[in-house]
């Protein structure tokens, strides 16, 4: 009897041991839309690994990509009301919960990819980070998502002559639709997880996208013509639930946010020889790659860069920019 009691509280404490390390462990939920060969995907792996790392396993990340919780929009709204911890979405498509986020989607706003990358990691990019907050929202960086250039299925772009009358994929975004608006194009809205299709059927002629994305979503297979007029550079943002933030101790903000950090360098890196890599690929899968003239395109939308100069809010964070 006294060893089947021993062998009983043996158990028992092997037990409440492994109840003590779940209850210990904390696990965030994160989605985003793209690809698990994507460079995006990979910079929240690094953040999974890192978080593991500092906290010494106490706060881990569970990742859901591919869309399997929803496009973007849903995952904005998932997080509002506190069903989802984080996600990884376009500033295009987070402008239309807080008008901060326009501003990346005006044409031809950064000189280079290092005043870019200044302008997200500066005053700037925190004070807008920072605005979530009033739509239960808090930005934790912005991931590089290079610039979006136009991708077609029957001829190519080299000019806004190009554009007229054809039907462009664009995302849920105002300021990209009144792009497309001004080049003499159709912008038709549709989600990312069913843009395929929408190539394949002739939905549309074409879209607009980073050439990562381009090349992992596989559209190079119906889209031949790649034109590198690198019309805007809208980041990637991750964005964290100020419902979840509410639940997470001092202690482990820290943690998060020293994972984040790591994440967005390793991102950067990961992103630059993607890109090299996916247009190495797309050349050799028989894409063709165009260089056009940018000046043309930014002289037909320098109306619309004008008239979003004249909106107080969009007026001084553009002027900031290009201050910078």
């Amino acid at each position: 009897m006294k060893i089947k009691h021993i062998i009983f509280l043996f158990l028992a404490a092997i037990l409440n041991n492994s109840c003590a390390e779940i209850q210990s462990t904390k696990t965030l939920r994160l989605a985003h839309s793209v690809d698990t060969q994507h460079p995006v995907h990979n910079g929240m792996i690094v953040l999974g690994e890192s978080l593991e790392r500092i906290s010494e396993g106490k706060l881990k990340v569970q990742i859901y990509p591919n869309g399997q919780l929803g496009g973007e929009r849903e995952s904005i709204e998932l997080l509002q009301i506190g069903s989802l911890d984080i996600a990884k979405v376009s500033a295009g498509v987070l402008e239309n919960f807080i008008p901060e986020y326009k501003v990346f989607s005006i044409p031809y706003l950064f000189r280079d990819k290092d005043h870019m990358h200044d302008i997200y990691d500066g005053k700037v990019g925190k004070g807008i980070l920072s605005q979530g907050n009033k739509f239960n929202l808090e930005g934790l960086t912005f991931y590089d998502a290079g610039s979006r250039s136009f991708y077609t299925k029957s001829t190519p772009i080299n000019s806004p002559d190009d554009i007229k009358d054809m039907k462009i994929r664009v995302m849920k975004s105002n300021m990209a639709i009144a792009m497309i608006n001004d080049l003499g194009g159709a912008p038709t809205p549709i989600s990312y997880g069913e843009l395929y299709t929408a190539l394949q059927q002739g939905v549309v002629s074409g879209a607009e996208n980073n050439i990562p994305s381009y090349f992992t979503s596989k559209h190079y297979e119906v889209c031949k013509f790649l034109s590198l007029d690198e019309h805007t550079s809208v980041p990637d943002v991750l964005v964290i639930g100020t419902e979840t933030l509410k639940r997470l101790s001092d202690e482990e903000k820290k943690w998060l946010n020293q994972a984040v950090e790591e994440s967005k360098v390793a991102q950067r890196k990961l992103w630059e020889e993607s890109e090299k890599e996916c247009l190495e690929k797309a050349v050799e899968s028989g894409v063709q790659v165009f260089y056009p003239d940018k000046k043309p395109f930014q002289e037909a939308t320098v109306e619309l860069v004008n008239e979003f100069k004249k909106d107080p809010l969009l007026g001084a964070l553009i002027q900031s920019i290009q201050n910078n």
